[in-house]
């Protein structure tokens, strides 16, 4: 066990849908987009705040003496309605159930769980065996999906300018690498730490879809929650790590703010200090360093970033720098100096404006 585990860890409320999009939804001249954004909005302000309040206490994760190789996954209804966790409606090795949104639900936390044991020889999100518990249905037309520092939620979406929130792997798998970051860098919410968290999350979230589809670097289409959008929205997804600020550009939503390079960071009060916005610029970082080397994407890039996040010298107030310093440390202790996976990694650091000085 490593020494992540003996300190507290605080979970953040993390929801997939950043605040600045639905705040451009809630400013629709179209009544019922407006309202619905809103109501979203609400509901998640009043959830983080429940979280601030909750998460001093911390989280101890329970120790298992033997942590298992297999999953422990349980879906519950939340029939449209909010208290958690709901009815359950799945558990591991049951049937399929007839709610095609309970079994994709169910799928993603076992591609997110099979991942980390897999690839990296984690078990569950903190390590120690931890049950994976997902929501489905939580309340009415709300636009979002979070994890609430204990387990995942989704809501339905809109049908309108979002739809069902399980029908991308990736976002399940974004939302529960928050669980993980919480179990061990525990990266600070705020400003170039909150960013460095929200793009472990995009990364691992991709590397989660790659996997389960058996794609290479090249094959992977490197857009976060593509398919959540709806019919008429003007976009392909909510992120894109090849090319970020060109995930939409939408009447309704606005144009994805995000910054590929350290030249367009954007310092804002908003969101934390724009952690949604400027993951960009880590996110664009390990794209290049995946398709530098190419092939399995977790396999060398998704294995350099995975020891960055959980070798125990990344602090809790890290910024981009101190991430690319570590990660590049990181390439060189595990494949040796100059070889192609520290040239990728002084490639990318270097195309998106990051330091490696210092």
């Amino acid at each position: 066990m490593d020494a992540s585990h003996t300190h507290r860890h605080h979970p953040v409320f993390c929801t997939v849908v950043p605040p600045h999009l639905l705040d451009k939804a809630a400013r629709s001249e179209d009544s019922r987009r407006a309202d619905l954004a809103q109501r979203t909005l609400e509901r998640d302000s009043l959830l983080r705040t429940r979280r601030r309040v909750t998460a001093v206490r911390g989280v101890v994760p329970t120790l298992a003496v033997t942590a298992s190789d297999d999953p422990d996954r349980t879906v519950y209804d939340a029939q449209h309605r909010t208290r958690l966790p709901g009815k359950k409606v799945r558990g591991e090795g049951d049937p399929l159930s007839k709610d095609a949104t309970v079994n994709r639900a169910y799928a993603g936390l076992g591609a997110t769980y099979d991942l980390f044991l897999k690839g990296f020889g984690r078990r569950s999100i903190d390590d120690a065996g931890l049950a994976l518990d997902a929501t489905v249905h939580y309340s009415e037309d709300y636009n979002n999906a979070f994890w609430d520092g204990r387990q995942m939620v989704f809501g339905d979406g809109d049908g309108d300018l979002f739809l069902d929130f399980t029908v991308s792997v990736d976002v399940i798998g974004h939302e529960l690498t928050h669980g993980v970051t919480q179990y061990t860098a525990n990266l600070t919410y705020r400003g170039q730490s909150g960013a460095l968290n929200e793009s472990m999350s995009d990364v691992f979230g991709s590397l989660i879809k790659q996997y389960s589809l058996e794609q290479t670097a090249e094959q992977a289409d490197w857009l976060i929650g593509a398919g959540l959008l709806g019919p008429d929205v003007t976009g392909v997804a909510l992120r894109s790590m090849k090319a970020p600020g060109t995930a939409y550009d939408d009447d309704e939503l606005g144009k994805d703010p995000q910054p590929a390079t350290m030249d367009d960071y954007v310092n804002t009060h908003s969101d934390n200090g724009g952690v949604h916005i400027n993951s960009g610029i880590p996110n664009h970082a390990f794209y290049i360093v995946a398709t530098e080397l190419g092939g399995k994407a977790w396999e060398r890039a998704g294995q350099i970033w995975y020891d960055t996040l959980t070798g125990g010298r990344l602090a809790e107030n890290a910024d981009f720098a101190d991430f690319a310093r570590l990660s590049t440390a990181a390439a060189v202790t595990r494949y040796g100096d100059g070889g192609a996976e520290h040239q990728a990694l002084q490639k990318a650091w270097s195309a998106v404006g990051v330091p490696l000085a210092g």
